[in-house]
């Protein structure tokens, strides 16, 4: 594999402010454009996905999970943007409409392509190809030449700017973004063989045979006994997408890009950095509190790789006595007399006096709370409750001395008003834990 095509970081260009030019246009890629999966029900994340799709899962305080792949394209040059929906999809396009709104007089836009009947067409989303195929109205018209395909749910910080130099290069028409990962995650991904050219040779969809991991595996180099696995992100010439999907194929990874090989220039493209796939509970609890240790993963503090999300207008958060240990407190919360171990805070939050929380993200609120139904605890955490390994979703209600303990081993289970997943306790939005409950 070409050490030409790995990278190991981010470009030089620093945000949207420095990646606009004179009149408002973005100097980076007019001949690329972006579309972002918004993914099916998201099963795997539910109850997170009771009331919104994957994409629109708040992420570390104060983001949503599609703010990554978004941030990956402005940083990158790339403002023309499409984000394909289907399932509960309303949180997601109402973050969408009040976050990206670019200069009205340059050619950048964030566009949603809601699934819809047609006279061609009148069925849900088979896939990921079929998403893409069902929208190709849309997506051949303009000048552009490249069509970048990326998933909604994913955390890694890319400069798509490497992958076109790398599909430009090799005249490729197909690159897809692969990731070095160890065997014991291989057989869950989509894996490659590549050629010391860097060009894909065989793929294979998830493989368990021994003798199978074994050919994939690499050989040599720093990554010795590795899986080139693919990232789910996929660059393609215009003409190339347009034809590949002139099958009936519904996926990606299972169908067009397997047989593709045979008669395409598909290439691969190194990525050795963190990724990450959202794809169960476990994976977003670890993920968000990994954000709070010392050195995260995911450097949101990179002011050259800004993450854009929807701008809001609240107070600095009040901090009264605390002892907070390994935490990220966002803006508008209120934190009394309590202790904080491990943990992401989201915006608008209140923990009370004499809580105790560990290992918890806790989501915040949509609003602050005014005039309190009588008989319901306030948003938020009431006094003297402990709380650990727990996810806490939107305008929550913990009541007093509420004791959440730790799950960790135990199978998953659904309950009145909480349900666990992975040793994680989750409380869905809007859920009431009254006063003195044990869980």
């Amino acid at each position: 594999m070409d050490s030409e095509q790995a990278v190991d970081g981010l470009g030089k260009r620093s945000g949207l402010l420095n990646a606009v030019g004179q009149g408002g246009e973005m100097f980076g890629h007019p001949e690329t454009i972006a579309v972002i999966l918004g993914g099916g029900q998201g099963t795997r994340l539910f109850p997170l996905t009771k009331e919104r799709c994957k994409p629109a899962v708040p992420l570390c305080g104060k983001y949503r999970l599609v703010d990554i792949p978004i941030s990956n394209c402005v940083n990158s040059g790339i403002n023309k943007i499409f984000l394909v929906t289907q399932f509960n999809s309303y949180s997601l396009h109402r973050h969408i409409q009040h976050a990206y709104k670019f200069d009205q007089f340059g050619a950048g836009f964030v566009a949603v392509l809601a699934a819809q009947q047609s006279y061609q067409n009148n069925r849900w989303y088979q896939g990921t190809a079929d998403a893409v195929r069902q929208n190709l109205m849309h997506l051949m018209e303009g000048p552009h030449e490249h069509i970048l395909i990326l998933s909604g749910d994913q955390l890694y910080q890319l400069d798509f700017d490497a992958v076109l130099s790398s599909h430009t290069l090799h005249d490729a028409d197909i690159t897809i973004a692969t990731k070095p990962v160890p065997r014991e995650t291989a057989s869950s991904l989509g894996l490659m063989r590549i050629n010391h050219h860097g060009q894909v040779v065989e793929f294979a969809e998830k493989p368990e045979d021994p003798a199978v991991l074994d050919r994939f595996s690499i050989k040599g180099g720093a990554f010795h006994g590795y899986y080139p696995a693919s990232m789910g992100i996929y660059l393609f010439k215009k003409k190339v997408l347009q034809e590949v999907l002139q099958s009936d194929n519904h996926d990606f990874g299972k169908h067009i890009i397997p047989e593709s090989l045979a008669n395409r220039r598909v290439f691969s493209f190194q990525f050795t950095q963190y990724w990450e796939d959202i794809g169960t509970i476990g994976s977003f609890f670890a993920a968000n509190l990994e954000m709070a240790s010392e050195t995260p993963s995911l450097d949101l503090f990179n002011p050259e790789w800004t993450i854009y999300t929807r701008p809001r207008h609240l107070p600095s958060s009040a901090i009264t006595g605390c002892d907070v240990q390994r935490a990220i407190v966002t803006e508008g919360c209120r934190l009394e007399k309590a202790k904080i171990e491990n943990a992401s805070i989201g915006i608008r939050s209140w923990v009370r006096a004499g809580s105790h929380l560990r290992d918890v993200v806790m989501m915040g609120g949509d609003f602050y709370e005014r005039n309190r139904s009588i008989g319901l605890p306030a948003v938020g955490v009431g006094e003297d409750s402990f709380i650990e390994r727990a996810i806490l979703d939107k305008n929550v209600r913990i009541g007093r001395n509420v004791h959440i303990r730790d799950h960790s081993g135990e199978p998953d289970g659904d309950f009145e008003n909480y349900h666990i997943r992975d040793g994680v306790v989750v409380v869905p939005k809007n859920t009431v834990i009254p006063d003195g409950s044990v869980i």
